[in-house]
């Protein structure tokens, strides 16, 4: 949940996600709609909102959808909804540190959706910096070793890579992940594309600077409590220090 060690994670949550399309399309919306509030309704010109089309587009959000959102953020489509991105911060199980990044109209509710599982899950929320010192916000790519293998020269693409500005490339039996400063995400992707691979995730993420090892049972503690926080509405992604 780190981002160090995500494949199994991410088939968790895919087949989470599967099981709650509503509520992944309401998370999605949210999010077309604020970083068009911060940054126009042109993909073209805001990247932030052209990820934010392709991660819809691949949850196979309907295009109706995708548009109405769009419009919410422009102005063209006032509801009088007012959107704003707040992270909270907390311990969960073991004192895990928990970064928990939400888009919400009503910070109210938010908040106290978010303390209300920390406090019934063994947990304890904390203020503004407890947590976040220990990320930093990295690009992520990520894709599968059946896609690496497509790419006939791996040696060579890695140095490409790194000259497009991959800080780290961590490579299993999984998959690739890519790991780049907030700034060189742009031309990471970029330079993905010219391997033409699809990758199976990307994004800004909260990546823990150090990790803890947890054993099974507290592990899975520590993942029902994620699950708690991801399920929430207004919670548009959930970061953990978990390795």
């Amino acid at each position: 949940m780190s981002g160090h060690s995500k494949w199994s994670k991410i088939q968790h949550k895919k087949g989470a996600t599967d099981a709650k399309r509503g509520n992944i399309f309401t998370k999605l919306a949210k999010t077309i709609t604020v970083v068009t509030q911060q940054g126009g309704g042109d993909p073209e010109m805001n990247f932030s909102l052209r990820m934010a089309i392709e991660k819809a587009k691949a949850a196979n959000m309907p295009k109706e959808n995708i548009e109405k959102a769009i419009k919410r953020g422009t102005g063209e489509l006032d509801d009088g909804t007012q959107l704003q991105e707040i992270i909270y911060e907390g311990f969960g199980p073991a004192g895990v540190a928990f970064l928990v990044e939400t888009v919400t109209d009503n910070s109210n509710r938010t908040v106290s959706e978010v303390k209300a599982v920390f406090s019934k899950n063994g947990g304890s929320m904390g203020g503004p910096g407890s947590v976040q010192w220990q990320f930093e916000q990295k690009g992520v790519v990520r894709f599968t070793a059946d896609k690496k293998a497509l790419i006939s020269d791996w040696e060579n693409a890695q140095l490409e890579l790194m000259d497009a500005g991959v800080e780290d490339i961590n490579d299993s039996e999984e998959g690739v992940e890519l790991l780049s400063s907030r700034e060189n995400f742009q031309k990471m992707l970029e330079a993905i594309q010219k391997l033409n691979i699809e990758p199976d995730d990307s994004g800004l993420e909260w990546i823990a600077k150090e990790t803890v090892e947890l054993d099974d049972e507290v592990s899975a503690k520590v993942e029902k409590f994620y699950d708690l926080l991801d399920e929430l509405d207004d919670v548009k992604a959930v970061y953990t220090n978990e390795s």
